[in-house]
């Protein structure tokens, strides 16, 4: 018996017309990678603004 693999499936494009993704999916995504780019650029940045200028010079953190 035979598996069902990729080649099996419809071709979309037979009928000339190609599955979409929504139109929120690009803008989605953006807003997505620009709150991960906040949180891992503040956070580090809000942790050092709070050391002083002694403890962050000092070797061994």
């Amino acid at each position: 018996m035979r598996r069902a693999g990729l080649a099996d499936w419809p071709d979309p494009a037979a009928d000339g017309r190609f599955p979409l993704p929504p139109h929120a999916a690009p803008l989605g995504g953006l807003a997505v990678a620009v709150a991960a780019g906040a949180v891992a650029g503040l956070y580090p940045a809000v942790r050092a603004a709070r050391l002083s200028p002694v403890d962050a010079l000092r070797p061994g953190g």
